[in-house]
């Protein structure tokens, strides 16, 4: 995923920061001890949020722990008791990654192209752990991928069509997190609209630099006058009705806990980080 997926800091409750920093730090531990240190280099808020929400909905309390963190052995930090909850998060993100990296193979040139040539083999056996252990998670991605690549090559014009294998991945990818049918459903229509959102708020935020370089960009062929500011007014309505449509969804969602952290990413964390990235 991209980072946007964020919390709006100001907004939490301190224990509620520390939750979440908490998960943050677990999931970080769970991506080394399952797939090596490397794999920590996929970290990312995106995956926080599926992690968080993964815990959210199950009973019970997960419990912290406090130790020393891998990265930075003077400090102290949280984690979470129950790591077999963070194992789908971490999958989902080795998995993401891959497919990142062989996407950018595709489109990159010079030395970034090596770069990416250089850094695949290390991820492909995690890939391959991951995809081995949570086949649905590969099928989601690799299908995301293979459709979108389609697309681009087709040079589609269409933003819906677009827009669609992102908001299709990030659908499958939350239906993930419960076994629940009717909570798949509402699972089905929050993660749509979140990888929607995502979808939008990246193509605008590439827009100038994508019309500078010639690389693929749903947004291109409509430009008139300055690019960013094209991109903030055609994004912007859009963008709010995929936040809107998240948090209604998110409102029939069975949340065990840590719903006010969630609330604040759904209701707060999405509109600061659109506000934040296309500088309304």
């Amino acid at each position: 995923m991209f980072g946007y997926i964020k919390i709006a800091k100001p907004e939490l409750k301190v224990k509620e920061y520390e939750t979440y920093k908490a998960v943050y730090c677990s999931l970080c531990r769970e991506l080394g001890k399952s797939y090596g240190v490397f794999s920590r280099l996929t970290l990312s808020y995106d995956f926080t949020f599926l992690a968080l929400l993964q815990l959210a909905m199950q009973d019970g309390c997960d419990g912290f722990e406090q130790s020393r963190c891998v990265c930075n052995p003077l400090k102290k930090c949280n984690y979470c008791a129950n790591t077999e909850s963070l194992q789908m998060p971490a999958a989902a993100a080795m998995i993401m990654l891959y497919y990142k990296l062989k996407d950018n193979l595709a489109d990159e040139k010079g030395f970034k192209k090596l770069g990416n040539w250089l850094v695949l083999p290390l991820f492909a056996r995690a890939h391959r752990k991951a995809a081995r252990k949570y086949p649905e998670l590969e099928g989601i991605v690799s299908g995301y991928t293979a459709e979108q690549a389609t697309l681009e090559r087709a040079d589609c014009q269409e933003l819906d069509r677009a827009a669609e294998p992102t908001a299709k991945a990030l659908s499958g990818l939350l239906q993930c997190v419960t076994d629940d049918p009717a909570q798949k459903r509402v699972l089905d229509r929050m993660g749509y609209c979140l990888g929607r959102y995502i979808y939008l708020i990246d193509a605008a935020c590439d827009l100038p630099q994508d019309i500078k370089t010639g690389s693929y960009n749903v947004l291109k062929q409509e430009v008139t006058g300055d690019p960013a500011a094209y991109a903030k007014e055609r994004m912007t309505p859009q963008l709010y009705v995929c936040l809107n449509e998240a948090a209604k969804a998110f409102e029939l969602l069975d949340v065990k806990k840590y719903k006010s952290i969630l609330g604040n990413i759904l209701y707060c964390g999405l509109e600061d980080t659109m506000k934040k990235e296309l500088h309304l």
